[in-house]
């Protein structure tokens, strides 16, 4: 991949997995509770918006899913504070905390840890009998919706141009630099998929793997230097497959 690796490990732009708010390190949200002291919560997947579950939190739950970055809920049906996974050990990572227009209703964004579905399902509102392994279940999805993480960051190093950022380095640069890694990044997931043809192992597809990310990666910021959303590809794309 040439210097893109070490360039890649300090693109903030491309994080490793989700953050979770280290203890007492995050803001608690001004939750309006209902009568009941409960607000509802959505809890949806972080890599490809799978929604799932629903529960509801008090402020001692809420206090709690900030403090430790695990998810906590008020248990209605046992009427008192319950970590999701305690028994279990599916735990769900908190990635975000997000309020609804109203104030009145949380979206969590999670990591989660295991099927979500005491049933063992992925989420609550799978039928019996699904898969639990999501994403990388046969006929599952494939995170595509985590891209619009890294679009964001994207798109915002265009505008701020942030010192010491390799997306800043690569935007200042113009569409000549930017085009030649996309280039240079094409011809190194060739070679990466003809070593994977000549002995596939799990060192090739990962390489593969890595080259594509750069790849992708690069055509993004490309996209971002011409000012041209994702969008009209995802566009493009829908027409041609309609034909």
């Amino acid at each position: 991949m040439s210097e893109v690796s070490a360039a890649a490990a300090a693109v903030d732009e491309s994080p490793a997995e989700p953050a979770v708010p280290a203890p007492a390190s995050a803001p608690i949200p001004d939750v309006r509770f209902g009568p009941d002291g409960l607000v509802p919560v959505v809890v949806q997947a972080a890599i490809d918006g799978r929604v799932l579950m629903l529960a509801y939190m008090d402020a001692e739950a809420l206090a709690a899913t900030v403090e430790t970055g695990e998810v906590h809920f008020h248990s209605r049906s046992r009427d008192r504070l319950w970590r999701k996974g305690e028994t279990s050990g599916n735990v769900l990572r908190v990635v975000a905390l997000t309020l609804d227009c109203d104030s009145d209703a949380l979206l969590v964004t999670v990591d989660p840890v295991g099927p979500t579905c005491h049933r063992g399902t992925r989420s609550c509102f799978d039928p019996d009998g699904a898969a639990a392994e999501g994403a990388a279940a046969e006929g599952g999805t494939q995170g595509f919706a985590w891209l619009e993480t890294l679009w964001t960051t994207i798109a915002s190093r265009a505008v701020e141009r942030p010192t010491g950022s390799y997306t800043t380095a690569l935007l200042d640069g113009g569409v000549d630099a930017v085009g030649r890694k996309v280039t240079e990044e094409a011809t190194e997931v060739l070679l990466a998929a003809k070593d994977d043809a000549t002995a596939s192992n799990e060192t090739t597809r990962a390489a593969l793997a890595g080259e594509a990310a750069d790849l992708l990666y690069h055509a993004l910021v490309l996209l971002a230097e011409r000012d041209v959303p994702p969008s009209d590809v995802v566009a493009t794309l829908r027409k041609r497959h309609t034909r």
